[in-house]
This record gives structure tokens, sequence and C-alpha cells, in this order.
């Protein structure tokens, strides 16, 4: 089909049928088939490109709505929709929303844009990390600080670039924009019903204090110093309650038109999910149009299952082993919140973390079984090789897997701690798990468990050791806190959030990301694991004069098929790259970490960076990332994909240096923590293919809607032009 000429009928309640000729010849016009929506968008000045119409229908037994981006001629098509009555609707940027059209699919409606009066009503639509973009951070010459009897600066925080770090990935304990969209609509205001102050620092410091997450988040505050801290965010909220905007983003362009979203809601308006797989990462041809699971981490600890054809949804309740299994958060009310009252929102014990999928489609969890103790095999004294080396006393996530077939759930003990999780390519499919706040990295030989039923035998953990003596093999060691001598190796604390096992050479890699500037850190396993583990530990360039660029903070972690890895740097802003073939040392006692800036290559992402700030990077955050090693979205094999958390969004990196961005525009507040990919037909074009991801953020009734909007799964796809059915 050519497309020079476009014609439009509408045909809608309360709309005359009139057609819009836009082309000289007579030859080609939009068409829908009977389960399409297509038209015209309009403005006041003529077609309107790159905006976003809307189609949304609670007709379904899950809400329902698809998103799509008119082209250059202002034309689009929402394709393949269920059977139902749909809201139709235009949002874009320099618009507000244009009134909603009742209509079904089969149909051809011409839409209306409506202009934005002033900025600020513009600015409504944008991205949150456009509003946090407006922060004015002390600046660096207040750096070090030098706590509350000095600039009121905590003294842990020595640059402005540590201040920044705080402000968006933080310490253990999180930083602001891990757990909410800092600048949406509900951080940026002083909410409704939070009480009379007699300032904004008072509303603030209030503020901090609202519901069960108020001890955490006063804690985060007072990482800052808390005065400084409280300023700097009411100074924030006095600017744009004045009228302060930041600058319009661009509307998508290019390739970001191609885009097609589809929504379903899971879970209810207190379910933080936290996490959706849909296939088997090694193999995205499994389960194909298959069941799609979500995992809740907060309240009820439920398995969200989702059937994409029939838009039907299952919620399963996850068990513990022991009664006495903690609560996952303090079952107390710090402070009311303006939102809930004194309710306890969060009441799960179970604790679901990070789902993914094997080779037989069952789903693996990670998953709260059990008080935080350990038992007698993980500690000392036990005879278990890994407790030899290094005993635990503690975990605050183990295992769990979930079996389709009989829709049951399997519990696992860990001695070590987990929070993401990844299969190996290796003959034992073994399930690898990174933890925070642990100083080991643990992992479970999946056939000798499906084989055995021991969880005690099948699994295993090693304490990060660096070859600090340079000779090639585990030595006694050196503990964290203590100088490096060269005849000995050296122990690191670890921890880590991100991990990826190697598809080839049986390395593990993981993200250290809870400080500045943070690391990656690479684990060898060895012949004979846990007495032949080896560590290398990289960090981002930092104050390193081998570099012009600072990066800091990696969170998510992945690797392509070539074995490049790939980290999100969610402090600085940066999608960041490291090849370690390019590094010259890789142990010995100058390998601590900034000794490889040749392996880094920076990427910064898009959008503004803070006011008053010069260094390279932006004011997104950027919790996590994956990478398409097997063309699942279309563009390619192999194409990095970071998670724009601040800015609604996908980030895609094209093999240009250039991003595309996929954005989603509606609801405002699309938070994702990852990303999965599956391939349904690899004969069917773009539709047999296809990106998954969660909408959620920990408080959903601060996204756009408030109280009672809900969790989402989310499928991208890519078609070749705006108009492909």
């Amino acid at each position: 089909m050519k497309f020079s000429l476009f014609k439009v009928v509408i045909i809608a309640a309360g709309y005359f049928i009139s057609s819009v000729s836009l082309s000289q010849s007579e030859d080609n016009v939009v068409e829908v088939d009977s389960n399409d929506i297509g038209g015209l968008v309009r403005g006041q000045s003529g077609v309107e490109a790159g905006v976003w119409v809307i189609a949304e229908t609670s007709d379904l037994q899950t809400g329902f709505r698809k998103i799509v981006v008119t082209d250059e001629l202002g034309n689009f098509l929402i394709p393949d929709l269920p059977s139902a009555v749909y809201d139709v609707w235009v949002r874009g940027y320099g618009l507000v929303d244009s009134p909603k059209v009742k209509i079904q699919p089969g149909q051809i409606v011409n839409l209306t844009a409506l202009q934005a009066v002033t900025q600020q009503d513009a600015a409504q639509y944008y991205p949150s990390n456009y509003w946090y973009s407006l922060l004015e951070v002390p600046p660096k010459s207040d750096f070090p600080g030098t706590g509350p009897s000095g600039n009121g600066i905590a003294t842990g925080l020595i640059s402005q670039l540590h201040w920044i770090g705080q402000m968006k990935a933080g310490a253990v304990g999180g930083g602001c924009t891990v757990c909410h969209q800092l600048g949406n609509k509900a951080t940026r205001e002083i909410p409704v019903g939070l009480g009379d102050f007699e300032s904004t620092i008072d509303a603030w410091d209030r503020r901090v204090q609202s519901g069960q997450a108020g001890a955490s988040m006063t804690a985060a505050m007072s990482r800052f110093g808390r005065a400084r801290a409280l300023e700097m965010y009411a100074d924030w909220t006095d600017r744009i309650s004045a009228g302060e905007v930041p600058p319009q983003p661009p509307r998508p362009q290019g390739v970001e038109r191609n885009l097609v979203i589809t929504q379903w809601d899971w879970a209810d308006w207190k379910g933080f999910v936290h996490d959706t797989i849909s296939t088997d990462k090694r193999n995205p041809t499994l389960n194909p149009y298959g069941l799609v699971y979500g995992v809740q981490e907060f309240s009820t600890p439920d398995l969200n299952i989702l059937d994409p054809v029939s838009n039907t949804l299952t919620r399963l309740t996850a068990p513990v082993r022991d009664s006495d299994t903690p609560f996952m958060n303090p079952q107390i009310v710090f402070q009311p919140s303006p939102h809930n009252g004194e309710e306890v929102v969060w009441s799960g014990k179970a604790s679901l973390h990070n789902p993914m999928m094997d080779h037989l489609g069952r789903v693996w969890i990670t998953h709260t079984i059990r008080a935080p103790q350990t038992p007698d095999f993980c500690r000392k004294g036990s005879d278990h090789p890994s407790a030899e080396l290094f005993p635990v006393e503690r975990s605050n996530r183990h295992l769990s897997v979930y079996d389709p077939e009989t829709e049951s759930f399997t519990l696992i003990d860990t001695c070590f701690g987990t929070h993401h999780l990844q299969i190996a390519e290796d003959q034992d499919n073994t399930v690898w798990a990174s933890n925070p706040g642990s100083p080991v990295v643990g992992w479970l030989n999946m056939r000798l468990f499906d084989e055995t039923g021991d969880e005690q035998q099948s699994q295993g953990w090693c304490p990060f050791i660096l070859d600090t003596n340079g000779n090639g093999q585990q030595d006694d060691y050196v503990e964290p806190d203590q100088q490096i001598n060269p005849d000995l190796d050296k122990r690191i604390d670890g921890g880590s959030y991100g991990i990826i096992p190697h598809p080839e050479d049986g390395s593990v890699w993981v993200a250290q990301g809870y400080n500045v500037p943070g690391a990656i850190i690479r684990l060898s396993p060895g012949a004979n694991p846990p007495n032949t583990c080896l560590a290398e530990v990289y960090e981002p360039p930092f104050e390193n004069p081998a570099s012009s660029v600072d990066g800091f903070t990696p969170r998510g972690i992945d690797i392509d098929r070539e074995g490049l890895i790939w980290t999100a740097l969610a402090g600085s802003g940066h999608f960041a790259s490291f090849d370690r073939s390019k590094c010259s040392v890789l142990n010995g006692p100058t390998a601590t970490g900034q000794h490889c800036a040749e392996g880094w290559t920076l990427y910064e992402t898009p959008g503004p960076h803070f006011k008053n700030v010069d260094y390279s990077g932006s004011a997104d955050m950027l919790y996590y990332n994956w990478v398409d090693q097997f063309d699942t979205l279309g563009l390619g094999r192999n194409i990095p994909i970071a998670t724009g958390t601040g800015s609604d969004s996908l980030l895609v990196l094209q093999p240009n240096g250039e991003f595309l961005t996929l954005r989603v525009p509606y609801p405002m507040g699309f938070s994702t923590r990852g990303v999965d990919g599956r391939i349904d037909d690899t004969d069917a074009g773009w539709k047999g293919r296809g990106l998954w991801a969660n909408y959620a953020i920990h408080a959903p009734w601060h996204t756009e809607g408030g109280k009672g909007t809900t969790s989402k799964a989310v499928k991208f796809q890519m078609r070749p032009h705006p108009l492909a059915k």
C-alpha cells in the first residue's frame, strides 16, 4: 500500500460524517479491519504528528488499553483490539487531553487535539524526570559535607555527585527514586490532606514521615543532612507552585512513532508488582502466546498470572514455610498517610521479588520463606563446603519455583540471600542469585535439585575474594577493612543488586550500586567452588584522570551474545558498556576498581540534568537494564535497553549511539523494574514479537489516577510504520 492519501470518515456518536483529503491522488485510504480503530488527528494549526492516541476500556475482565503514535500526517491506526467499547482520545506534548470519544473497533474517527493555553497546562503531561531536573542541588563549593554544626550536609557526602547519588540510587537503604518517581504530581506538590503548616519545609518534614514507609523515608532524608535536604525539596515545591516549569520534551520521532503499547491491569490498588516474566531468557520462543507472570512484593504476596489472549487474570497467594516468617514491612504507620490514613497497606510475608522462567516453563522466584536466621547447615561447624569457607548466619530472601502444570509452589531454603536471579546456560541450569546486603553470591544446581530434591547439597555460595597477590588461585585473605597485603588475597564486601551469568565462560557478573561510584564484579567459580572462587572488581570511571566522564552507581546488569557487559548507572544517568578484553590489568595489588577505565564506554541518557550541575549524565533514574539478545523487539540482536524509571520509558540504545525513547504516556507514572522479551511466532512479523515490562511503583496511588490505580503488565511492539496492521 502507498501512503500518499488518507481519507478519514468520522463515525462516532455525537459527531458528523465528513472526509478529509490530504493528497491529490484517490488511490489509497486509511483502512481498518473489524478489530482496528483508525483516523486523523488535527489541531488548531493543522495535523498533529507524533502525538499519542489512547484507546481504553473497562469492558474486559482486566482494565485494558492500547496506545499508538500519529505519523507525520497526523494519521493513526490502533490495531487488534478486543471487542469492547473504548474511550479514545489524544495526548501529546504542547497539548492538553482531548475529549474522550466512545467508539467500537472497525470504525474510523477524526480527533481534535487541544492546544495547551499555558506552559503550566502543557507541563502537566511531562515525565517526572523533567520536573525533577528543576531541583537546585547544593553547589560544588558546599562539599564535602561538614555535618549539622557546619554546612548541614552529611559528612559522608564528599562531593556534589555523592549528593546526587543519594537523591537517586542511594545507599543500601535506598535513594529517593528507587521507591518513587520523584517529580510526578504526587511528589512535586504537597498532598491535600497532609495538614496545615507554617512553611513548605515543615510540610516536607511531615510528608516523609507518612505511612508504613515513614521510618525509611526519614532515614533516607537524614543521610543527606536532614535540614539541608528538606530545604532543597521545599524550595523545589515552592518554585513549581509559583509557576516554574521544565523544558518541553520532544515528541516521538522517526522509529519511535512505530510503537504500539498494550496494557492490562493486574493486582489491586495496594499491589506493588515488582517484575514480570513471559519466557526463558535463554530461549525467547518458549511459551508462545502463553501466560505472563508478575510477582507482588509488599502487599498480599501474590503471583499474578495474565492470559494475554483471553485478557483474563488469575492471582495466587504464595506460601511461606515457617509461621515465624516476619512481614516484609514493619506493621506500623509512622505518621498517618494523606492517602491511606493509618491503614496498614503492606502486609505480605513472602516478599516475592524477581521471577524467571526455566526451560520447562516453570517460574523461579526470589521468595522469603522463613525468618532471617539461617539453619545449622549454613553456619560455622557445618560440613557444607561453602559454610566451611564462609559461614552465613542470616539470609532475608530465599527461593521458590512455581509449576504451572501442578499449580503449586516448591519452597527452597537458601543460606544466601536472594534478590534477583538468573539461570545459566550450563548443563546444570544453575540458578544464580544476587543479594544487595550480603557478602556472598549464591547458586542452586537446578539439575541436582530436580533429581534429588536436596536443597542443602544443591546449593553453594562464595564470598568476593580478589586475587590481589596475582597468583591465579584463592589464598588466605585480608578482610575488607584491612590494607592490601601483597602476599595475600583480599575479601571485599561485595553486595550485589543485578546479576547475569556469562553465556560461555562460566563467570557471573553482578552490579554493586549502593554507593558512589559503585562497581561491577566478575566472579569466576573455578573448577571446585567455593574453594576456587575468585572475583574481579571494576568501578565506573570516577575522578579518574584516564576518563573525562564520571559515572556512578551501576544497578542493573546484562550481557550480549558477544560477552559485552551492559549496566545502567542509576545515579549518574548513563548507560554504560564494559569490555573486559580491553583491560591491561585484571588482578594483583592495583586491581581494586579504577584500574580499567579503558574498558568503559558511557552514554548520556536523554532528558535534562539538574540545575547548577555541569557533569555528564541526566536527571533520569535508570533502575535496571536488559539486552535484547535475540531481536524480540524487532530492532536487531544484542540491542541494549535501559529502564527510564523517571521518564515513563524504555531507552533503546541504537548501534549509532543514539537513543530511542519508547514512552508510555498514560497513565503517567510508568516506572518499570525490568524487561523481558518473547517471540510468539517467528513467521508473524512484528505481531509475533514484543517486550514485556511491568508498570508499578511502591505507592501505586502516586501514579496518574490516584488511589485505585493498579500495577499493569505492558507489552511493547514495533511496527514497520505507524499505520501497519
